[in-house]
């Protein structure tokens, strides 16, 4: 049974353009499934070797940014007068190439704050975030600055001798944005379930006893970077395709947070947490909006999270394994045994 909930979420997620009519709920899942990819990529690193970052919006945004101005082309001046000019490229070459982008600048990042550990890792992580944040701000021949880049074409995907199939519907790309997180959960489970999968649990459970055994730290902990932020570049391309504009803001802490908050509220080092707190989370101010305030909806989403943490320490998907899925075992023969003598007169 456990092996189907997979297919059948899958199932039960592919036919939700079938019977919802409603255009808000399914900008809704769309905006909600971006984050939730975002989300797979953050538990890669914080769930499977232990590494909380605090600005993982940065590849989110990084991949947002050089998906938009791959598509759209610039003409931007460099130092000493060195032009650099860029025609427009189709949306899924931009797409790529910010998955790309993310990924180095998760191997750059990695390569750099993974000699350090704890509160400074943390604190390089927001700092990295805060940096970009500040270019996307400041470089305005480039990014527009606070202007915003507008007109981001729709996601387009090339198909040989029968012409590009265009993103432009909520239906498509809804189906766009599960493909795209079906690929993730599936690279991911793929890794984890690897002998480098294997490695990074190692690091996060007993780091010494991983070095002593001839674990390399730095090289598994890049590689998870990599892999995560790669993964967070995709889902940022995704958001400013879908929006069509995109700026600054994207880079703001609030959304770190809310990444965070979905690993861990759905269970950090499973595969399906994020996924479950993403819904959770994705949902719930649209569910609190038509009787509250936009200040008591926020007090209502830090007391939820406050009471699935202190009720559910380790995740709502954990738990549900231990109450529903984990075989109860019967009684042991000598249990049978010793009841039995008990019960004879």
């Amino acid at each position: 049974m456990k092996r189907l909930i997979p297919y059948l979420s899958l199932l039960a997620f592919a036919s939700v353009p079938l019977w919802l009519q409603d255009p808000y709920l399914l900008n809704t899942f769309i905006t909600t499934g971006i984050f939730i990819i975002a989300a797979m990529s953050l538990n890669l690193l914080l769930g499977y070797t232990g590494q909380l970052s605090l600005g993982h919006v940065a590849f989110f945004g990084i991949g947002a940014y050089t998906s938009a101005l791959v598509s759209l082309g610039f003409d931007v001046e460099l130092i000493g007068g060195f032009r650099v000019v860029h025609e427009p490229w189709p949306a899924w070459s931009g797409f790529v190439i910010g998955t790309l982008v993310a990924a180095l600048c998760g191997y750059a990042v990695g390569k750099l704050s993974f000699k350090v550990r704890g509160a400074y890792f943390v604190i390089v992580t927001i700092s990295f975030a805060e940096v970009v944040r500040l270019i996307a701000l400041n470089w305005v021949e480039l990014t527009q600055g606070p202007l915003a880049l507008t007109s981001i074409p729709p996601m387009t995907l090339g198909l040989p001798g029968l012409g590009s199939l265009d993103f432009y519907s909520k239906q498509s790309n809804y189906y766009l944005v599960l493909g795209v997180a079906v690929v993730a959960y599936v690279v991911i489970r793929r890794l984890v379930y690897s002998r480098v999968g294997r490695a990074m649990v190692a690091l996060k459970e007993n780091e010494s006893l991983a070095v002593s055994v001839g674990i390399d730290v730095t090289r598994y902990l890049v590689l998870a970077a990599v892999f995560s932020a790669g993964i967070a570049g995709a889902a940022g391309s995704l958001y400013a395709h879908y929006l069509k504009i995109i700026d600054p803001d994207v880079f703001a802490f609030i959304y770190t947070v809310t990444i965070v908050i979905m690993v861990i509220s759905g269970g950090k080092g499973t595969l399906a947490g994020p996924i479950v707190g993403g819904l959770i989370f994705g949902f719930l101010p649209v569910a609190v909006r038509s009787f509250a305030a936009p200040e008591i909806q926020w007090i209502l989403y830090g007391l939820l999270m406050i009471i699935i943490v202190f009720v559910l320490p380790t995740g709502i998907v954990p738990a549900i394994e231990k109450w529903f899925l984990t075989p109860r075992k019967g009684p042991s023969s000598a249990e049978s045994y010793q009841a039995k003598v008990r019960d004879t007169p």
